[in-house]
């Protein structure tokens, strides 16, 4: 998924220089990812680590992550993802409320991929419910329907208005390619929860950081992947069809210091790496005094692409680059 803030291109990066920090190996250490997104950073660490502490307020990140770190056993999935593949769309909520032949005015999904997304959605629902298929299953299949719905999406990667145009690659029919996750021995924590309030019931040895850097709230960047994920009735809002959804503090430039210092306080772990950038609502030395607080602190850097809601837009190539911290505390204990 082309989202805002992954680390799927510099987790690389950051995956060597925590190994540098602790030491080289961390088969024996619990890693915590506690703003996880799409996962990409926990992934990295999944057959490696002891155990994975993974963590997202948004639904539709939580799904994914209970997919992609919470499944680490293999299960026989392929007759019911053909399934699914070929059943016929209906004219459901997503449809109804996202689509033009629905009448709403929307246009986030072709017709034709709105029924789909609508039958498929409906039919994992009606399996879970009646136990046909167990907790594993369900949320590899819903994991995989919304990678598959994100990629045929009519948008500029992100859900806050619709194209007014089907792009090529709305256009084509919605495929599903499965949402295949690693295998491993360790059992994995997934949580749906305020990252503040959980990091008081848990600890480990490496706690990674990727909170939001400024005020673009997930919650309505990425309203239609929770709706397909959670498939409540709601009536939608305005043009765009928000569902209510919760602000974040870290979206907000009067509150992130104090809700980030209200974290580092309380995280019971060794090692603390926060990512950030130098447009984040927090300047470098805002993080740094904050972390210097709570032990021995660094920093390294990197320079990266930053994200683009669409690849033609801003061109200008200097002015897509931006410089990527990773903040190092080792914590005093």
């Amino acid at each position: 998924m082309n989202y805002i803030g992954s680390k799927y291109k510099l987790s690389n990066f950051i995956k060597s220089r925590i190994k540098e920090k602790i030491g080289g190996e961390i088969k024996d250490k619990v890693f915590c990812d506690l703003f996880a997104g799409t996962g990409a950073i926990a992934r990295n660490f999944k057959t490696e680590s002891k155990k994975i502490i993974a963590n997202d307020f948004e639904y539709y990140s939580y799904v994914l992550n209970r997919n992609y770190i919470g499944n680490h056993k293999d299960f026989d999935w392929f007759e019911r993802l053909n399934e699914l593949e070929r059943l016929e769309g209906i004219e459901g909520f997503i449809y109804k409320n996202y689509c033009l032949g629905g009448g709403s005015g929307r246009q986030y999904f072709s017709d034709e991929n709105g029924k789909r997304i609508d039958a498929i959605r409906q039919k994992i629902e009606k399996w879970w419910k009646q136990n046909e298929i167990n907790d594993d299953e369900y949320f590899f299949f819903l994991s995989t329907l919304l990678e598959n719905a994100d990629a045929v999406a009519n948008t500029a990667s992100v859900y806050g208005a619709y194209l007014k145009h089907l792009k090529k690659s709305a256009q084509k029919s919605l495929t599903l390619h499965p949402a295949s996750f690693d295998l491993n021995e360790a059992d994995h924590d997934v949580y749906n929860a305020d990252a503040n309030t959980l990091i008081k019931k848990i600890e480990g040895d490496v706690l990674y950081l990727d909170p939001p850097y400024n005020a673009r709230q997930y919650g309505s960047n990425y309203h239609l992947l929770n709706t397909i994920a959670k498939y409540d009735k709601f009536v939608p809002n305005g043009k765009t069809g928000l569902r209510e959804y919760e602000r974040s503090l870290y979206c907000q430039k009067n509150e992130v210091a104090k809700v980030f210092e209200n974290l580092i306080k309380n995280a019971n772990f060794k090692y603390v790496f926060l990512s950030y950038n130098n447009e984040g609502l927090m300047s470098e030395n805002q993080v740094k005094n904050i972390l210097q607080k709570y032990g021995k602190y660094d920093l390294v850097t990197t320079d990266y692409q930053r994200f683009k809601a669409d690849k033609t837009e801003n061109r200008n190539h200097k002015a897509n680059k931006t410089v990527e911290y990773l903040h190092i505390l080792e914590k005093k204990s």
